[in-house]
Order: structure tokens, then C-alpha cells, then sequence
């Protein structure tokens, strides 16, 4: 089977106490992976590890078939701007850029511009003409979705989602969780969410529970 991301055995650890440890999973292409757990036990510690932006204590993280822990930040910061896309719960746009500003940043960070795939990036996650329109001017679930267009528009192929519907009603949640499992759908992306949301949880391929003690399918 093809893996876009292959954690095993990992543990990460703040002095003697372990966040988490014997943490073990595979995601392929196209695949949409839940990790559920309680608050502290290091979701985010989690996907910033399978993004090389956190370390590790023990184990190993292989991203499209490279071994993180043998790469510089040099070369890490490379790697994930290439095959990683993020969508956080905060949203992190840029307040000073308009809409298209924002989503074409991932391209300008490899060298490139493509006015036309942030359009087409913008019609598909539901923003057809807001490109020249400001932050400060969208809804929570607009600003949601410019994120999501920011997180795709380079094609990547890991999207990793930290509570992405946290801050949105159920309503808007739900239309934004329809955008980001579509998009990913279509791009072949693997797709790895953080939530405490079991609306968001129930629409994956598989649902992990994370401890500190490791991780599997959730009951």
C-alpha cells in the first residue's frame, strides 16, 4: 500500500513525563483520518511532529517516503512546503493580504505564482469573487474556507487540520467539514484532523484514539 505519512514507535516526552509514546499509524493517499483523545494528551504535538515542525523523543516519521529525523530545518522547511498543507482552528490568515493575497503565499514560498489556480482554488471551496475583499470582511466559515484554499492551493499531498470547526456553529461547521473532504477528495490527499467534534470525527475513513500510552481505533 502507498503511504503518504508512516509514524512508528513515537514518543515525545517534556523532561521524565510522556506526552505520548508506542505511537504508531499509516496514512495513504486520499485517506481522511480522525485522532480524537483528551485535551493535553498532544493531538497538535502529533501533527506537528508528522510535519517535522515539533521533535521527538523516540521513533521515526517517514513523509513522502523521506525519514524526517535524517533531514536538516533546512531541508525539512522545504519538504513540508512542498508536500504539507495546514488548516488550523484560528485560521492564521493574514490581515494585511486580501483573499487571493493569502491563498497564493504556499506558491510565492516555492517560487511561483499562478493567478489562475487561486482562482479556480477560490471557486471550488465556495469564494467565486472575494479575492480583492479583506479578512476583516468575511464570516468565521468565509475565513475557514480561505484557509482550506490556502492549505490545497500547492497540492499537496498531506493536509493536516487542527480543530478546524472549533470556532464555527454546527451549521457552518458542517459546510466547511463538506469543503475540506471534498477538496481533499479530489486532490488525492491524505488528510489527518484533530477534533473534539464527533460530527466532524464520524465523516472519516478511520477514527484513532490517542493516549498517552499510544494510539488506536477508537471505540
Amino acid at each position: 500500500m502507498t503511504v503518504t505519512v508512516s509514524v512508528r514507535d513515537l514518543a515525545k516526552r517534556y523532561g521524565d513525563v510522556a506526552v505520548f509514546e508506542h505511537v504508531s499509524l499509516d496514512v495513504a493517499p486520499g485517506e481522511f483520518v480522525a485522532i480524537v483523545g483528551e485535551s493535553g494528551v498532544g493531538k497538535s504535538t502529533l501533527l506537528n511532529c508528522m510535519a517535522g515542525l515539533d521533535t521527538w523523543d523516540a521513533g521515526t516519521v517517514l513523509l513522502a517516503g523521506q525519514d524526517l529525523s535524517t533531514l536538516t530545518d533546512d531541508q525539512r522547511a522545504l519538504l513540508r512546503r512542498k508536500e504539507v498543507g495546514f488548516v488550523f482552528q484560528a485560521f492564521h490568515v493574514l490581515p494585511h493580504l486580501d483573499v487571493a493575497q493569502n491563498v497564493t503565499v504556499p506558491l510565492m514560498l516555492q517560487g511561483e505564482r499562478d493567478d489562475a489556480r487561486v482562482e479556480q482554488m477560490l471557486d471550488a471551496v465556495g469564494l467565486h469573487g472575494l479575492g480583492p475583499r479583506l479578512p476583516q470582511q468575511l464570516s468565521g466559515g468565509q475565513l475557514q474556507r480561505v484557509a482550506i484554499a490556502r492549505a490545497l492551493v500547492h497540492r499537496p499531498s498531506l493536509l493536516l487540520a487542527d480543530e478546524p470547526t472549533g470556532n464555527l456553529d454546527p451549521t457552518t461547521a458542517a459546510k466547511v467539514m463538506d469543503v475540506l473532504i471534498a477538496q481533499t477528495r479530489e486532490r488525492g490527499a491524505a488528510l489527518v484532523l484533530v477534533t473534539h467534534s464527533a460530527a466532524a470525527a464520524q465523516r472519516a475513513d478511520r477514527v484513532l484514539h490517542l493516549t498517552s500510552e499510544g494510539i488506536g481505533a477508537a471505540a
